[in-house]
């Protein structure tokens, strides 16, 4: 008879491809994890792994196993939980994986409102870039991902509108757009930018909140491409040039460091989703946090609004 946890090892090994790393994930010797993996293979009569010296990878029969194996050990880990909630509580295990931004300045107290109403459920956060969070759900290795843009590559995932977060235009404080504090949106070729990369969710709110008014981005004097909302409104702070963040961002780093440009007639707002993947079966924990974001009396919307307003 199959046993779940040297399923769990499988699964473990198949995502390390190390037996070493295995077994401090793991806690445990190596010589047991390859014990677990040989009496895997002896059940099933083939090898789940190439050995070659230190390295491991997955044979075909391997990679069959991966997903009859994830579920195996997601459906365990739900009986183990509906049992424990048929007793009047909810636990479990989320993983949930996030772009930059919300994972700084949305999950945490988003969390922190769950948690009171299920301190039992234990929550790891992974943040990641949003097309490796979004894989991340679709191939099961998480369980909610927050971001920006949705993908039709994922038709499992199944999203849902969680807030809006609006982008703003900052400049250094001695800037002369700072003085004015309001400017036409044509005036923006005339400034030197500092902006985030093309694929991220910031980026093509801009792009698309521009196209609107007939500027392509590409006509903007762009400085300087950086990785992070952070680093963007430290180097404007710094007088580099002007750039568009989140208004989260401002508001914690640098709201009296740096100037807020209002653009006539422009609004700019990047959606932030939250998905999950609706044909993987859900565990309680994992039910009562889909509810939680699903319900609308989302306390972390109202957060944001009136940090933002």
């Amino acid at each position: 008879m199959l046993d779940i946890h040297q399923l769990n090892v499988f699964l473990v090994a198949a995502e390390t491809l190390n037996f070493t790393k295995t077994a401090q994930q793991l806690h445990m010797t190596q010589p047991s994890v390859s014990q677990h993996i040989q009496y895997l293979e002896r059940h099933f009569d083939t090898e789940l792994f190439i050995r070659t010296g230190r390295n491991i990878e997955l044979t075909d029969a391997g990679l069959a196993l991966l997903p009859l194996a994830r579920e195996a050990v997601s459906l365990s880990i739900r009986m183990d939980e509906m049992m424990v909630s048929l007793k009047g509580s909810i636990y479990g295990h989320l993983i949930v994986c996030c772009s930059t931004t919300p994972g700084k300045y949305i999950l945490p107290n988003l969390l922190a409102n769950f948690h009171r109403s299920h301190p039992q459920v234990r929550v790891t956060c992974q943040v990641v870039a949003q097309t490796d969070a979004l894989r991340s759900v679709a191939e099961g290795e998480a369980h909610f991902a927050l971001f920006s843009m949705k993908s039709d590559h994922y038709s499992d995932v199944e999203s849902l509108p969680f807030l809006c977060d609006p982008i703003i235009l900052i400049a250094p404080l001695d800037h002369p757009w700072a003085e004015r504090g309001e400017i036409e949106p044509q005036e923006l070729l005339d400034g030197e930018f500092i902006l985030r990369e093309i694929s991220s969710g910031t980026y093509n709110a801009i792009r698309d909140a521009l196209a609107e008014k007939n500027i392509p981005i590409k006509d903007l004097r762009i400085l300087i491409t950086l990785g992070n909302a952070e680093a963007i409104a430290l180097a404007v702070q710094e007088g580099i040039g002007v750039g568009f963040v989140s208004k989260m961002v401002v508001e914690r780093l640098c709201k009296d460091k740096v100037a807020e440009i209002k653009i006539r007639g422009m609004n700019i707002c990047r959606q932030i989703f939250v998905g999950h993947n609706d044909r993987r079966p859900a565990t309680n924990a994992q039910s009562a946090f889909w509810n939680f974001l699903a319900a609308g009396a989302n306390p972390m919307e109202e957060q944001v609004k009136t940090k933002v307003e």
